[in-house]
């Protein structure tokens, strides 16, 4: 579905004109697009229909609670990391029962909380995390049910900071230790040892290494299944990947009938956790140009900055700038490097980006920029987080708002003894 398209030579999101959004809000701030949501959600349950499948949204690539809302208001569930995440999950409507908690750190806290929310399952990553999990659950007379989460050794061909499924990796049981270890936790006490779970990187463009890994715990499901534990769950986990620049991805629809031909022969409830590719390309970042800088390189220095949108100098990640109003057919496209005004050299968005000519005032898009953007941000140099806004046709609302400098000074009080 595109949703960011020029009309008369003017940005829109859906129904909506950018610099209106911009007139209301002040920039920089972040717009997502509910229609391009609703139908990534839908792709997906039309390319698993017929398979006993659930997606929960993985909410780390973007928890507002009205993403989160539109969501379950589909039927998605959720797969969290934290507590804080399984409470924004619960707030905005989905079921306690359609969660999945992952995540290599949980805490005494988080299990107790987690197990008296009554959630789906845990995905334990590591003998200590089962050992403590078991004490919790039986402290509180309570039963929860597990997925041990393998890792398959497979390298997903991703970038270095986003695999998760290599040996070398923090994350999961390694491939060769999962036989002893799903035997440990046959043993102790409540636990329910109901799934297996993998998930081998971020940003995953090819089908290869997901096959290859979903082919090695089928395998690994018929092992266990022999051996008496009742494996009635498989957890896919996520990271379909979406276009930046110029990648390539795999549709839902391939990755749907890779998955339905692999499993063609046990019978699973399948787990889906997809988020980048539910929210990336539906959000852009609107920024302002500051200033052009003109020396040995020309800067386009905008308002927006790192701390707005972290990826490019965390990853390196490519994104797409356009101006929103449209460039006139003989406008002169020029080498520019883009660069927010934070005090670190890393604070730069793209280097030799063409660009048409840019003033002061000029409005840019920042494409690609649902996922992991707004929930990275962060108030370096003391700026504010900027607001985030959902279109749904032709209205817009602001979904979070600016938080200002005055609202972090006051939860900072300065002790009487200063």
């Amino acid at each position: 579905m595109t949703v960011f398209v020029y009309r008369d030579g003017i940005l829109h999101t859906e129904d909506v004109a950018v610099p209106a959004i911009a007139a209301a809000v002040g920039t920089p701030f972040y717009c997502y697009s509910h229609g391009a949501m609703v139908a990534k959600y839908r792709e997906f349950e039309e390319a698993f229909a017929g398979m006993d499948a659930m997606v929960c949204y993985a909410m780390k690539a973007n928890s507002n609670q009205a993403v989160i809302k539109t969501f379950a208001d589909l039927g998605a569930g959720a797969d969290v990391v934290s507590v804080g995440e399984m409470d924004r999950a619960i707030a905005a409507g989905v079921s306690a029962d359609r969660i999945v908690f992952a995540g290599v750190g949980k805490t005494r806290v988080e299990m107790a909380r987690a197990i008296d929310a009554g959630i789906f399952q845990f995905n334990v990553e590591s003998v200590p995390e089962l050992e403590m999990l078991s004490a919790v659950a039986t402290g509180k007379s309570a039963v929860a049910n597990i997925a041990i989460r393998v890792n398959p050794d497979v390298d997903a061909n991703t970038h270095a900071h986003i695999t998760t499924g290599r040996k070398e990796d923090k994350f999961g049981i390694p491939w060769d230790r999962a036989l002893d270890v799903y035997d440990l936790a046959g043993t102790l006490p409540g636990l329910n040892v109901t799934s297996i779970a993998l998930h081998i990187g971020s940003q995953l463009t090819e089908l290869a290494p997901l096959e290859a890994a979903f082919v090695r715990v089928v395998g690994l499901i018929k092992d266990l299944r022999a051996r008496g534990y009742n494996i009635r769950h498989f957890d896919l986990g996520g990271g379909l990947g979406i276009v930046y620049d110029d990648e390539q991805p795999m549709t839902v629809k391939a990755y749907a009938d890779m998955v339905r031909r692999v499993t063609a022969d046990i019978d699973v409830k399948l787990v889906c956790e997809p988020g980048r590719v539910m929210v990336g390309n539906a959000g852009i970042l609107v920024t302002s140009v500051v200033y052009v800088k003109d020396e040995a390189r020309r800067f386009v220095v905008l308002d927006g900055a790192m701390n707005d949108l972290i990826r490019p100098a965390l990853y390196q990640a490519h994104h797409h700038f356009e101006p929103v109003l449209q460039a006139k057919p003989h406008a002169i496209w020029d080498e520019v490097d883009l660069v927010g005004p934070i005090c670190e050299s890393t604070d730069r968005f793209a280097e030799k980006r063409l660009m048409p000519p840019l003033a002061p005032d000029d409005l840019i898009a920042v494409r690609s920029a649902g996922a992991y953007c707004a929930v990275m941000a962060s108030t370096y140099n003391s700026r504010p987080l900027i607001p985030e806004v959902m279109v749904r046709g032709k209205q817009f609302a602001v979904v979070r708002e600016r938080i200002e400098i005055e609202d972090l000074i006051a939860r900072e009080p300065i002790p009487t003894w200063l």
